[in-house]
């Protein structure tokens, strides 16, 4: 099984680092070999878990520079929660002991665009994306209130509102970062330069400890 980080600010220094080899294109592909493959097969003890936007530029084993065992992904268009979403982050923390939940968004997000417009036009997609738009709406209007209409400022709010919303919404996540045992922050990443920037966080030190 991967070794998981004993901290919450561990595996966030672990998870950064990993971006900046990607940035750097300096990458280390861990835990990928046949040999390494194998020895998941009984069990997983992923570092983190990863409930990320389902773009396809967003594919967390690759822009942190992880292998098989170290994240527990969880991804939906516009980073939209449910409770299949609740349930799979639940899992991640309470069954496999995963120390960090991070919540990806990025710049020029489609399903952030889509919900902005439909505010703008009245007018909602057809189909289950309505649901999609509908679940990103609230975001929308909470970053027009604080005068926020550019979508990538909207984005920012998206990805503190969904960091706040899973806090809300699971008991078993409040308690874990309440006893410290765990920590949810949210990111945003930048498709072109493919960097992370935090946006916020619940329970994570202020000074992650080295790698």
């Amino acid at each position: 099984m991967s070794n998981a980080p004993i901290s919450p600010a561990h595996a966030y220094q672990v998870l950064l680092a990993g971006n900046q080899r990607f940035v750097e294109n300096n990458h280390q592909h861990p835990n990928q070999d046949a040999d390494y493959r194998a020895s998941l097969a009984p069990g997983q003890r992923p570092f983190a878990v990863l409930f990320g936007c389902s773009d396809s530029r967003l594919a967390a084993e690759i822009i942190f520079d992880q292998g098989l065992g170290d994240l527990f992904v969880v991804r939906t268009a516009g980073q939209v929660t449910g409770p299949e979403v609740l349930g799979s982050i639940e899992y991640g923390v309470g069954v496999l002991g995963a120390p960090l939940v991070v919540v990806l968004g990025h710049d020029s997000c489609g399903a952030v665009t889509a919900a902005r417009q439909t505010v703008i036009e009245g007018s909602a997609p057809p189909g289950f994306l309505r649901d999609i738009v509908e679940r990103v709406t609230p975001s929308v209007l909470a970053a027009r209130a604080e005068g926020g209409t550019e979508v990538d400022e909207i984005v920012d709010v998206h990805i503190q509102r969904t960091s706040d919303l899973l806090l809300e919404r699971s008991t078993l996540l409040a308690k874990e970062v309440d006893a410290g045992r765990c920590a949810v922050v949210g990111l945003c990443y930048r498709l072109t330069d493919g960097t992370v920037r935090e946006v916020n966080s619940h329970g994570l030190s202020p000074q992650p400890s080295e790698v």
